[in-house]
């Protein structure tokens, strides 16, 4: 029996299944309390900080990423507005327990309504809310175990940030999750950790807790109780592609020198450590929102600067593309609050849009990194997402060039902006294509729900279709920094279609440059013409892999 779902931590993980169950029953409806309500009250608000101060400790304890998502997730936890919520059903005679329950029930239901960002966020809310609940009602936190005598793949329906930051390969041989998507914290955290995991695999947490099985992160697919002969070439495989990726070492091209940059993409100066030691070529997207969300107050140029001159510091021969701030209707700032309420938050007044509305948010962040590049050898790109029109890609421009930033591009990820790139690209000096969004776009499919995964493949072929139209004959490099770049068959087709440039998770580099390295960039081209030519994702996918025979002897 084969569980299949989507790939989005490569790897081979073998083990007995430990299947994440929540635990903690639903309070009683109408539940009541005797005694006095300032004293319930007490009661509740001293749970929130419990379980806020457990999980900042968490945060703590794991480190890198694991730490700013559980310092988030502590930061609602302590949210004035939740305990508001429970103060006022205590006051009408409900229990705490029951309180917390409906509280963050009303809470969770104005984040999935929202979708997007928000939406992916209802998941850490459930857990803080069933963590705060067992410390009410006296039961054990939820969570799995830290600690084991052989590695278990443990399954979930979600998986939370606290139940993953305290694991380690040594305890955990893969993930396997039922909803989800590419860029859920599922997969996330999975790819940091560098654990192999297959999220959207509908079905999984029926599986028989014990049964070993076998995961394979690339593929997708979860084999129930195989044989140890079946596990034994899994084993073999991926030793054989590890010692063949290890063995590709270098600036990324292709192995008849046709050179392409290999840079990564990183969230902030503590990710700068993964870049370099996976052997990244530069930064070729440097989200900037870690400085702007769950802030009630904008940072100052000098918090900017700082975090900014940091990067451009650990790259003196590289290039930095720093992509300025993404937020909006989606992702909220505490600052600049929305006005009216957007049914449709993924298509609404977010990246660019928000800075013209609001352009003295973007002129702090552009004078910032004007003054953090003074001095500094590394090449500083800066670029802005959501950009429709050649009006937008102008007036940012304009921006850049006033203070004295030399290389501006835009963010491709609109299907617009692709089938247009030829007029945008008289008013920039260069593209990056944001696959995940154009993929989200151009299918009409939310990038967060796991259900619509199959139209999130990069590999349908009319989204290849735009990625050529937005390389086009214009002469404006144009790199590729969503998740695409990091598939090691699919980076071969984008150099194929004339990208530039290939920007990815950290742990993603080593696969991609021995791809490359394995392939001429006649290889590449055949290759892309021949997906193109498909009508399925998967006919893409499989002429592709067809016409690069090295492939094979990588192990990918």
């Amino acid at each position: 029996m084969t569980v299949a779902g989507v790939g989005v931590s490569p790897g081979i993980g073998h083990g007995p299944v430990y299947v994440l169950i929540a635990s903690v029953p639903e309070p009683p409806e109408g539940a009541t309390y005797t005694g006095d309500a300032d004293q319930e009250k007490a009661r509740a608000h001293a749970a929130l900080e419990k379980v806020a101060s457990d999980l900042e400790a968490r945060g703590i304890r794991a480190g890198g990423e694991a730490k700013d998502v559980l310092a988030a997730q502590a930061m609602m936890a302590r949210d004035p507005g939740l305990a508001v919520g429970v103060d006022a059903l205590i006051d009408q005679g409900t229990a705490a327990a029951r309180a917390v329950y409906e509280s963050f029930g009303t809470y969770r239901d104005l984040l999935t309504s929202a979708g997007g960002y928000l939406g992916e966020r209802a998941a850490d809310l459930d857990d803080i809310r069933d963590r705060t609940i067992a410390v009410l009602t006296g039961r054990p936190m939820p969570g799995v175990p830290d600690v084991a005598a052989e590695p278990y793949v443990l399954v979930a329906r979600d998986l939370a940030p606290a139940d993953t930051a305290l694991l380690s390969k040594e305890v955990v041989a893969a993930f396997v999750t039922e909803e989800g998507g590419p860029t859920s914290h599922t997969a996330i955290l999975a790819r940091a950790m560098g654990v192999p995991a297959v999220v959207a695999a509908r079905g999984a947490t029926t599986l028989t807790p014990g049964v070993r099985v076998l995961v394979d992160g690339a593929a997708g697919t979860v084999t129930v109780d195989p044989g140890e002969r079946e596990v034994a070439e899994a084993r073999r495989r991926a030793a054989a592609r590890d010692r063949a990726i290890g063995a590709a070492t270098g600036p990324g091209g292709t192995s008849d020198g046709h050179a392409v940059p290999l840079l990564a993409n990183i969230g902030g100066p503590g990710e700068v450590k993964g870049a370099l030691e996976h052997g990244a070529e530069g930064v070729g997207l440097y989200r900037t929102e870690f400085l702007f969300l769950d802030r009630r107050q904008p940072p100052t140029g000098a918090e900017q600067e700082t975090a900014y001159r940091a990067v451009l510091e650990a790259f003196p021969r590289g290039k930095v593309v720093v992509r300025t701030l993404d937020a909006g209707a989606d992702k909220p700032l505490a600052f600049l609050p929305h006005q009216g309420e957007e049914p449709n938050p993924a298509l609404g007044e977010r990246g660019l849009r928000l800075f013209r509305a609001h352009p003295e948010v973007m002129a702090e962040q552009l004078d910032a990194l004007a003054r953090a590049a003074v001095g500094l050898p590394a090449e500083l790109q800066v670029m802005a997402p959501m950009v429709a029109t050649v009006e937008e890609a102008t007036w940012f421009t304009e921006a850049c060039r006033a203070r004295g930033l030399h290389s501006a591009g835009v963010m491709i990820e609109i299907p617009a902006a692709a089938l247009r790139a030829r007029d945008l690209a008289a008013a920039v000096d260069f593209f990056s294509i944001g696959t995940n969004d154009l993929a989200q776009y151009t299918f009409a499919a939310d990038r967060q729900v796991g259900a619509l995964s199959a139209l999130q493949d990069a590999w349908q072929p009319a989204l290849l279709d735009l990625i050529a139209a937005a390389v086009g004959e214009h002469g404006t490099p144009c790199g590729v920094c969503g998740e695409a770049a990091a598939d090691p068959v699919l980076a071969c087709v984008l150099v194929g279609l004339g990208v530039a440039t290939l920007s990815m998770s950290a742990p993603a580099l080593p696969a991609v440059r021995a791809g490359l390295a394995g392939h001429t960039l006649a290889q590449c081209r055949a290759a892309a013409a021949d997906a193109r030519a498909q009508s399925t994702a998967a006919g893409a996918r499989a002429a592709a892999r067809a016409a690069l025979p090295g492939l094979d002897a990588l192990g990918l």
